[in-house]
Order: C-alpha cells, then structure tokens, then sequence
C-alpha cells in the first residue's frame, strides 16, 4: 500500500519512508529518519535524529523519539537511535540518542514501551521488553529479552537487568539484577525466582528448579559470591540458563542485588 502523510504533517526531506507507512496529523519527521514497512506514526509525534524504527511499529501521541541526549558530555556528531519491528511506544514516551557521535541506544523488537516512560542515551533494551508506565531508565543501562519493569521503576546508569526479570512497581535499581529473578522495593530486594514469568515464556519445570536452587544458593546460604557460584558450578545440572545466570553474575561490573 502506499504512503499515508496528512496534510498537517510535517516529513523533512531526506526522511526514509517504508511502504504502508502512516504518518497522522501534526506528527514530525526529520531528516535523517528511517520508518520501517508499515510503521505508524498516530498523532502529535516526533521523530527526529539519526533515528530508525523498524516494521510495524506504533507510536502514540506525544511521543518523542529519537531526541538528542540530555547527557551534558554531547559535543555534536550523529548519535543515533535504532528501535526493531513491531515495538510498541505509548504516549508521551522519551527515546534518546546515544551521546557520542556513531554511537547507538537499542530498543529491540515486539517491546511495549507504555507512557511516560523514558529510554536514556546509549541504553540497550533487549526484545520483548515491557516498561510499564513511568518506568525510567538512565544513561547506558542494558535491560534483556523478556524483562518487565513495573510502573514509575527507576534504573541507575550503567546498571544491567536480566534476562526474564520482573521489577515491582516503584522499584529502584542500583546494582545489576540477575536473571530470571524478581524484584521490588527501595532498597530493592530479590525474592526469588520469577515463576510466573519463566512459565509463560515455556522455560521447564526442571530449569526452573535448577534456577530456584541457584537462587537458594546465592541468597540463602552463608557464601561468599564467588563461592555461590562455584558451588553453581560443581553441583547443579548444566543448562543454558544457569550458564547465563553464572556469567552474569560473574560479569557484574556494579555488583548484584542482594
């Protein structure tokens, strides 16, 4: 199908439009953007920067996307904002452009960013993420496939969320939260495992066990990390995830919530 621009639109020339794009009234689209095959631009949008959105994306009203950084270290060049298919960005949300020139913040694919939510510079957002309302995340923050962060969450600079993660409403993140772990409070405190979440995404019954004794082990017993992890190691069946949860860990440049 053909391009759809209203008349009370505004699309810089330079902009890249797939096909079936549609861009609604008093939407605007700068230069050196990229709108992927049928994504759609609702209302009252901005894209802007060196921006690129993916195939059947949905932006809602309000929504700035792409805006130059608010880090004070910005010193020009073409920062930019890459953004996968079929992500979703609800009202008045914020997606920054990473800092430096050439440098990138990541949204992956199938994520839900709802309103009010904000994407830092130089953050990387994995697929299938969900940031509730109000969820924030700062400068260079990684957050991986299949995390859910709850409503008005709040994520330090440099910090790491894992894989299949769940963060409580009003939660406040200092330190990298492991995988397949939830989440809440402040000061944040890990619970145990996120069942709810690892069934849905079809994880089975004997990872998760293996995952839940991996959590016992770190949090419930009197070891040292480095020992937990060890232990991890030498005692528990090998898989994939608990190879994961491991390096994570392992890997943490902040340190890990406890």
């Amino acid at each position: 199908m053909a391009v759809e621009i209203h008349s009370l639109a505004v699309v810089e020339k330079g902009a890249e439009l797939g096909a079936d794009v549609s861009i609604g009234p008093f939407c605007v689209v700068g230069p050196h953007v990229r709108l992927g095959d049928g994504t759609r631009l609702r209302s009252h949008v901005s894209v802007t920067g060196h921006t690129t959105l993916g195939a059947r994306c949905e932006v809602w009203p309000f929504a700035s996307v792409g805006g130059k950084t608010q880090d004070l270290k910005y010193k020009g060049g073409a920062p930019r904002l890459v953004v996968g298919d079929e992500t979703v960005i609800r009202e008045a949300a914020t997606l920054s452009c990473a800092t430096a020139d050439g440098d990138e913040t990541r949204v992956g694919s199938h994520c839900l960013v709802m309103a009010y939510c904000h994407i830092a510079h130089d953050c990387v957002v994995g697929n299938r993420v969900i940031l509730a309302n109000n969820a924030t995340l700062a400068g260079h923050v990684t957050v991986e496939d299949d995390a859910i962060l709850g409503g008005m969450s709040g994520v330090h600079q440099f910090v790491r969320i894992g894989r299949m993660c769940m963060l409580g409403g009003c939660t406040k993140a200092v330190k990298d939260v492991p995988p397949f772990m939830i989440a809440d409070g402040d000061p944040i405190k890990i619970f145990g495992i996120n069942k709810v979440g690892l069934t849905r995404r079809g994880l089975p019954e004997e990872i998760q066990q293996t995952l839940k004794q991996a959590y016992r082990i770190l949090y419930r017993s009197d070891l040292l990390t480095a020992q937990a992890l060890e232990k991890m190691e030498a005692e528990l069946p090998a898989s994939p995830e608990l190879d994961h949860f491991v390096s994570f860990i392992r890997n943490s440049e902040r340190g890990i919530t406890k």
